[in-house]
């Protein structure tokens, strides 16, 4: 394909694209009125289905099959960066040197650490009832761990952060939004159709049908996600030397 050919052709889909939005743009209420037609449908069957935090009823109800979609994409672009970072034929692991790190630093690190992560997960467990869930708090998750490159050093990230274990939690996760997906099928509705478990008692940790459960799968994919992405990167830069030197 010649570069006159790729230039027509973007010039046509970014023509096709603005003509799109345009009339998107034309046809959205007016700015400031009181009605949001997809608002109010929104929120009114979030509260059919007991679920306290509208935008978690949205992501793991309302629109599920598109939460699906970003969770795979999310898990695409890790794997992507596992297959280019991989430790070359030309490369080695050489040990990392103790870090020096300075005493408050250490101390304030270390303290932090079981309270980001006890935060994290109360992100997660609690994304059906107020802001934040499986997204957020997988990243917090898995960020509170990587306090302990900071307070000790990369040995001691290494000796918690199994990486294995995170990559096969990572493809579980997964298959666990996929596997509730498909027992909607089975049960003779819809892929992800929030029919499956009883809507519980409104703004309870048990409320919200298959919310809370496609929430926590979503939460453990994200978290084991960016471990296995920041891994990579730090071996990149603490372990893998270029060269056959032994």
């Amino acid at each position: 394909m010649s570069r006159r050919l790729r230039l027509w052709l973007l010039a046509a889909g970014g023509a096709g694209l603005a003509a799109l939005l345009a009339a998107a743009c034309l046809d959205l209420p007016a700015f400031g009125g009181r009605s949001h037609p997809y608002g109010t449908r929104a929120v009114r069957a979030s509260l059919a289905r007991h679920t306290a935090n509208t935008i978690a009823s949205v992501n793991f109800d309302q629109r599920a099959y598109d939460t699906l979609g970003e969770m795979s994409i999310l898990f695409a672009a890790v794997l992507g960066c596992v297959v280019l970072l991989r430790q070359a034929r030309d490369e080695h692991r050489a040990r990392p040197r103790p870090a020096e790190v300075a005493r408050p630093v250490r101390r304030y690190a270390l303290l932090v650490v079981p309270v980001a992560l006890v935060c994290g997960l109360y992100i997660v467990a609690h994304g059906q009832l107020s802001p934040g869930g499986g997204f957020q708090g997988g990243v917090v998750a898995a960020t509170a761990l990587h306090l302990l490159y900071l307070g000790a050093d990369y040995r001691a990230l290494e000796r918690v952060r199994p990486l294995g274990a995170f990559e096969t939690t990572d493809a579980l996760s997964v298959c666990a939004y996929l596997v509730l997906g498909l027992a909607g099928v089975l049960a003779g509705t819809a892929f992800l159709a929030n029919t499956l478990l009883p809507y519980g008692t409104f703004d309870t940790l048990s409320s919200g049908g298959s919310v809370p459960l496609l929430n926590a799968a979503v939460g453990m994919e994200v978290a084991s996600a960016v471990v296995v992405l920041l891994a990579n990167f730090l071996d990149q830069a603490v372990e893998i030397v270029e060269g056959n030197t032994k």
